[in-house]
């Protein structure tokens, strides 16, 4: 895809709420980190008493994921997560808006060896859905170029910011929308770094259901297809906020063995049981208000 124009039509009067909010928010978040972590704990039990359908949502797959913990100590993850939504609406700014020098003041990285800056083959960078996800994807485009795929936005001024944000890092990095299968394919092929998340509920097309959390979850086939198809290897990373005002750890593996394996069913369950754990090691970061488990199998009741 080209890089983001801007065009006349982007100031057109429906937008201009729109670019005021925007620019509060480029305002806010250019207050020093340690300010935006005490804003994000005085927000975070305001959305949780304001989003109560996501609450809901939350509660329902703390329930279903940790049943082995007591009633007080998943409210008390809930609490934690809802701190994690609420500086997630920070990072993403940071992410966009701060300049590569500052950015790299709040990380420190290990396993980069991992990653060469000229891989001989193509790489998909397999991340996961936590609260840090947009941060951490900056994170990794300080260190490498990275091309990441991403789900367009309706709004068309919405959609301008958010690729020219996560674009900017490097000149020729570009973003590839999540159903330009061909061009993943062919970035992976001209040996791409491609970012990639595969955890999330898509549906049931292109999906098997294999355990989450011993859930039976619609998983993505679709990273073992890139893999083979892409003749590309899987090098999972993950971001984690540090306690207090200690910036972040990110964390790159090594490339995933034996993967794929040439079955549907057992690839799928592989990445689930790798994403599952890295959960378990910060579970209040992980985006629980998704609805991870909506798709489910025939004949099977819903969840939420």
């Amino acid at each position: 895809m080209e890089k983001p124009q801007f065009g006349w039509a982007l100031l057109h009067p429906r937008y201009w709420f729109l670019w005021l909010a925007l620019g509060l928010w480029w305002l806010v978040v250019q207050l020093p980190y340690p300010l935006l972590v005490m804003l994000a704990r005085l927000l975070g039990p305001i959305l949780q008493r304001l989003g109560k359908s996501r609450r809901k949502v939350i509660a329902a797959n703390l329930r279903l994921c940790f049943p082995e913990l007591s009633a007080a100590q998943r409210e008390a993850m809930l609490r934690a997560n809802f701190f994690s939504v609420a500086m997630a609406l920070f990072e993403t700014g940071m992410a966009w808006f701060w300049p590569r020098w500052r950015l790299r003041r709040i990380y420190r990285i290990s396993g980069l060896e991992h990653l060469p800056e000229q891989p001989g083959q193509g790489v998909i960078l397999m991340a996961m859905h936590f609260t840090t996800l947009d941060i951490g994807a900056a994170f990794m485009n300080q260190e490498r170029q990275v091309t990441g795929m991403y789900r367009p936005h309706k709004n068309a001024v919405y959609d301008y910011v958010q690729r020219r944000g996560r674009e900017r890092h490097w000149r020729d990095c570009r973003a590839i929308t999540r159903k330009d299968v061909r061009g993943m394919l062919r970035a992976l092929r001209q040996r791409s770094i491609v970012w990639y998340a595969p955890d999330q509920d898509y549906g049931p097309k292109q999906s098997v259901f294999v355990p989450f959390f011993g859930v039976p979850a619609a998983t993505v086939t679709a990273t073992a297809k890139f893999a083979e198809l892409g003749r590309a290897q899987v090098i999972p990373f993950v971001q984690r906020r540090l306690p207090g005002f200690g910036g972040y750890q990110v964390t790159v593996y090594p490339p995933l063995q034996g993967f794929p394996c040439g079955d549907e069913a057992a690839d799928a369950t592989f990445i689930n049981q790798f994403v599952e754990a890295r959960v378990r090691e910060q579970p209040e970061q992980y985006l629980w208000a998704h609805r991870r488990f909506k798709t489910r199998p025939p004949g099977e009741p819903p969840l939420y």
